[in-house]
């Protein structure tokens, strides 16, 4: 069912912290492409979800994130963004949710895209309220790796 190559996204998602980041333990570590290719398809029956891969122009994946719109809400999701490490800090990844709110408000017609972030990181964060998003709540505490706790950052961008 996975579209893109297994391969890319272990390279992305290379160490234990940086999986735990980008899917707050939802899924195992370390990460198999069974285990990957079940919760996609857990999902898409359950959410709506879509996996979706940003390449580049001849074809290469440099990123990847899942996208589901609440129809009773009218409102849109984002989860598991991940970037090329390779590509950070170059604009790729703001370009990248840049074209995912574009999809989401003039294709899929939500008013309002949201998505969680882990406070610690900072990176991430910045990248989302350059592409436009703002902090909404922040859940103190919210999850434990190893001996740190995170906050739970939840952060939305509403249709202009």
């Amino acid at each position: 069912m996975f579209f893109l190559n297994y391969e890319y996204l272990e390279h992305w998602v290379n160490d234990e912290r940086i999986h735990v980041l980008w899917c707050a333990g939802l899924l195992p570590w370390p990460l198999t492409r069974e285990a990957l290719d079940a919760f996609l398809e857990r999902d898409a029956r359950e959410w709506g979800g879509f996996a979706y891969v940003a390449t580049e122009d001849d074809g290469k994946p440099i990123g990847f994130f899942l996208y589901s719109a609440n129809v009773k809400e009218n409102s849109g999701f984002l989860k598991f963004i991940v970037l090329d490490p390779e590509l950070r800090g170059r604009g790729y990844g703001v370009r990248m949710i840049k074209l995912a709110l574009k999809y989401a408000f003039e294709i899929t017609g939500v008013t309002s895209v949201q998505l969680n972030v882990f406070q610690v990181n900072a990176a991430a964060m910045r990248c989302y309220e350059k592409a436009g998003l703002k902090v909404r709540a922040v859940e103190e505490n919210a999850f434990r790796y190893r001996e740190e706790i995170w906050a739970r950052c939840n952060m939305v961008i509403v249709r202009s």
